[in-house]
């Protein structure tokens, strides 16, 4: 049984999306996975404005911007699928719900979800919010691998660094792990405060072979540290527990996952 057989991907009209679906898509042919791409992107911002005369509604710019914003979507989608593998399939969520809840129900579904952090420079095209990426991860608790907005990332799995912490999110992010690691790959375990070499006996036992790095610095700048030291060891991948929790409507995010999202220079694998 594969561990990860179907994979869900986030699609918007945002420039990011067309690099995002590549990588998916290679990801996907190597794991030899299912991958549905699922267009969500809000309606936009002056179609929740009120129409003239009184009352509210979709005007025909509105409609014709939304249209070139999924058009633009489907033709990404088009042009990877003809590539060839891997299954490629596409869905889009009803326009009046296309918010992280109604994507994070989705991801229940599948093995992997993949997002892309939001850049402010495109959030019209995107037309999600801009904690979308963190509001799928703590809401669906599926393994989400966050794509970084700037850069293009061909692959991961080749230059891995854990950042451990002897704790059930960073546990679900490393089994997560394992199966996007590609052969001989260089994994560094990293920890502030803890032991990094208690992961070594569940590492061995899949095959395994890690360097354990005990880490120095104010506990309270990890966020900071891990992007650092991961850029030092020039990381395809990082891994990492997602650490915060839904209140109400609010999500409130850790401290160095927040700094995370906000500043990563390469992928993260993280688990909620």
């Amino acid at each position: 049984m594969k561990s990860i057989a179907s994979i869900l991907l986030h699609l918007d009209a945002a420039p990011q999306s067309r690099d995002r679906l590549a990588l998916a898509c290679r990801l996907a042919q190597r794991l030899d996975a299912g991958l549905l791409a699922l267009y969500a992107a809000a309606p936009s911002a002056s179609s929740l404005m009120p129409l003239p005369l009184g009352g509210g509604g979709l005007t025909m710019e509105d409609v014709q911007r939304d249209e070139r914003r999924r058009a633009q979507a489907r033709a990404w989608f088009e042009e990877a699928a003809a590539s060839g593998p891997p299954r490629l399939n596409w869905s889009e969520l009803h326009a009046t719900a296309p918010g992280a809840e109604a994507f994070s129900r989705q991801a229940l579904l599948h093995d992997l979800v993949i997002v892309g952090q939001q850049d402010p420079d495109a959030a019209d095209d995107a037309g999600v919010a801009e904690d979308f990426p963190e509001q799928v991860v703590i809401d669906s608790g599926r393994p989400a691998l966050v794509v970084p907005f700037a850069g293009r990332f061909q692959d991961v799995g080749r230059r891995v660094v854990v950042a451990w912490k002897a704790s059930r999110e960073s546990a679900r992010a490393v089994s997560a792990s394992l199966a996007l690691l590609q052969p001989g790959a260089q994994v560094h375990v990293l920890s502030w405060g803890g032991d990094p070499t208690e992961l070594r006996p569940l590492l061995q036992h899949h095959g395994v072979e890690a360097q354990f790095h005990s880490e120095g610095g104010d506990e309270g700048q990890v966020g900071e540290l891990l992007l650092s030291r991961a850029a030092d060891l020039g990381a395809d991948l990082i891994v990492m527990g997602c650490y915060g929790r839904s209140r109400t409507r609010e999500r409130l995010l850790g401290g160095a996952s927040r700094s995370v999202f906000g500043a990563m220079t390469a992928p993260v694998l993280m688990s909620h």
